[in-house]
This record gives C-alpha cells, structure tokens and sequence, in this order.
C-alpha cells in the first residue's frame, strides 16, 4: 500500500487591487509586505471592491509608513454616525527595522515606495509596497515594445490553433 504525502498549500491571497501604473513607470528592487491600519466602513468598502490604488504614494514621516492618494469609496450603506473620507491619509504596518531600512534606501537618488497591491491574508488587508526606481522615458518604451511583441506571439499561436 502506497502512501502519499500531502505537500503543504501555498497561501492563497485573493487581490484586492493592483497598480499596474507603477509597473510601468518604476523598476522594482524591494518588494514588502505591511499592513494597514483601517476603520469599519473601509473594510467593507473593500470587500464590495471599491478601491482605487494607481495614483497612490507612499512616505515616511516620524518613523512611520504611510498611503496617500489611495481612494476606497464609501458605501451608501457604511454608517449613519461617521462622515468617510475616500482619499484619507492611513498608516501602513511594518516592522522598525525594516522602516529604518527604508528610509536609508529612499534617502538614496532616486528611490521611492509604491504601493504595488492590496490583498487578503488571513482575513487582514495587506499591501505590497515596493522601494522602486524611476523609469526613464526610453525604458518606458522598451516595456511598450515588450508587452507588443508578446500580444503579436499570443494571436499568431491563437490563430495558428484555430487553424487546426
């Protein structure tokens, strides 16, 4: 009788949102994983998916990490007792000394955080940020050429196999 071992489930993390602006525009050499610090009516704003994070930032005042520009729309339903801010300020998690590092790295030229996603772990909101680079414009457009290049390759195997 054969037994089979049970390999261990990688964690599952269901998206929230993504930025994909930032992919765009910045080379990514961190990526991090915080937590953010949220109040009743975000959350199920999430939940129903009204989240915007492209224009988002991410700075460092006072030791601490923070999101700007990072939109969760309130529901009409939230709250009767609370006026919600869609574009407010919030705090994101991480551990001191990663924050240390962070901030020797980002007063280096150059370097900025981006938030990257937001995503669901162990039923906590978490967001990757990353310590990115700028692009320059001539990058920008070899990443244009790239994601092209790879769209003409995915409709020629298409077509190739309609052709069967």
């Amino acid at each position: 009788m054969a037994t089979t071992k049970k390999s261990p489930a990688a964690p599952t993390f269901a998206k929230i949102a993504e930025n994909k602006k930032a992919a765009f525009d910045y080379f990514f050499e961190e990526r991090y994983e915080a937590g953010m610090v949220l109040e009743g009516w975000e959350v199920k704003a999430i939940r129903e998916g009204k989240v915007q994070l492209t224009d988002g930032y991410v700075v460092i005042r006072n030791g601490e990490l923070f999101i700007i520009g990072c939109l969760i729309n309130p529901l009409k339903t939230a709250s009767t007792h609370i006026n919600p801010e869609a574009a407010r300020t919030r705090k994101l998690l991480l551990k001191k000394d990663e924050i240390k590092r962070l901030i020797g790295k980002i007063e280096q030229k150059g370097y900025t955080l981006v938030p990257i996603n937001l995503h669901w772990k162990s039923g906590k909101v978490k967001c990757d940020i990353a310590l990115a680079k700028g692009k320059a414009e001539h990058d920008k457009r070899d990443t244009i050429k790239d994601r092209e290049g790879k769209r003409e390759v995915e409709r020629a195997m298409k077509s190739r196999h309609r052709d069967r």
